[in-house]
């Protein structure tokens, strides 16, 4: 008869007593503990999870688009590129998430909805924060997180900087092109709005790559995040849609047809809008 294997043979670590283990790093403790259903319902698991592991590639999101943020502004272009690939590449796995919960068919989802409360994805801070810190602000949706006062100085805060496409824009301005100076001085509180100078400085940029390749690839990153984005956003309309049809939000948005909406919604209109007049 065979032997069975044993690892601690060729050096593996078996005890742990006092040490570090990999439970330990990564907190296991308190994340799988974190699941607390709120009815009987078998699928409420997947819904909570679902949820739960999307938060925690939006924490990395945001880790990411931070940096590259800083690395824009200090000059480090090729850095921020890795970490904007990054960031792209983490909203396909965003993505693929909605397979799973696809999985979950209006009557299961009906045999816990009521447990949700008023509760909502809409509420979602960390989704809330990367649309401001990529470009896309409005401070009318503060308001679902002003009960928290920790959360709403973040998202305050946040609304005080230049947003990663404001930086992007700065780089332009830095490297010659004519950027009018009201979006140089613009309220960085307020929605961007497509600016021809802005578009004619890209429109420019894509007329001659060679030239101008480092603008070029910072572009082409910020249309690939972007397009990810509006992939998860479809996902997330089509997934509602399937799971709900028409009914409102359990927060109390439109549900599908607020979705819809968001859909319209760019996040760097120049570099979209320019591909018409190449």
């Amino acid at each position: 008869m065979t032997e069975a294997y044993d690892p601690a043979r060729e050096g593996a670590q078996m005890a742990f007593d006092g040490r570090m283990s990999y439970t330990d790093y990564l907190g296991l403790d308190a994340i799988l503990t974190a699941q607390h259903p709120r009815s009987t319902a078998h699928d409420e698991m997947l819904f909570i999870i679902q949820h739960q592991t999307s938060e925690l590639w939006m924490r990395l999101a945001l880790h990411e688009i931070s940096a590259a943020r800083g690395h824009l502004q200090e000059g480090n272009t090729r850095l921020a590129f890795k970490m904007l690939s990054r960031v792209a590449r983490i909203f396909e796995q965003l993505n693929n998430a909605w397979d799973v919960l696809r999985t979950m068919t209006p009557s299961e989802y009906t045999e816990f909805r009521d447990a949700l409360g008023e509760s909502s994805g809409f509420q979602s801070w960390q989704y809330r924060l990367i649309e401001f810190t990529v470009g896309n602000r409005n401070v009318a949706l503060l308001k679902p997180h002003a009960h928290r006062e920790d959360l709403t100085q973040a998202l305050e805060a946040e609304l005080a900087r230049p947003s990663l496409y404001d930086v992007a824009v700065r780089v332009l301005a830095k490297a010659g092109f004519a950027i009018s100076a009201d979006i140089l001085n613009r309220d960085l509180r307020q929605p961007w709005r497509a600016d021809e100078s802005v578009q004619a400085a890209w429109r420019e940029v894509y007329c001659d790559p060679q030239k101008h390749w480092e603008l070029y690839e910072l572009a082409e990153k910020l249309v690939d995040f972007e397009d990810y984005f509006r992939r998860w956003r479809f996902n997330h309309v089509t997934t509602v849609e399937r799971v709900i049809g028409f009914k409102r939000g359990t927060g109390g948005t439109a549900g599908v047809m607020y979705l819809r909406r968001m859909l319209e919604v760019e996040l760097f209109p120049e570099l979209w809008h320019l591909r018409t007049e190449l």
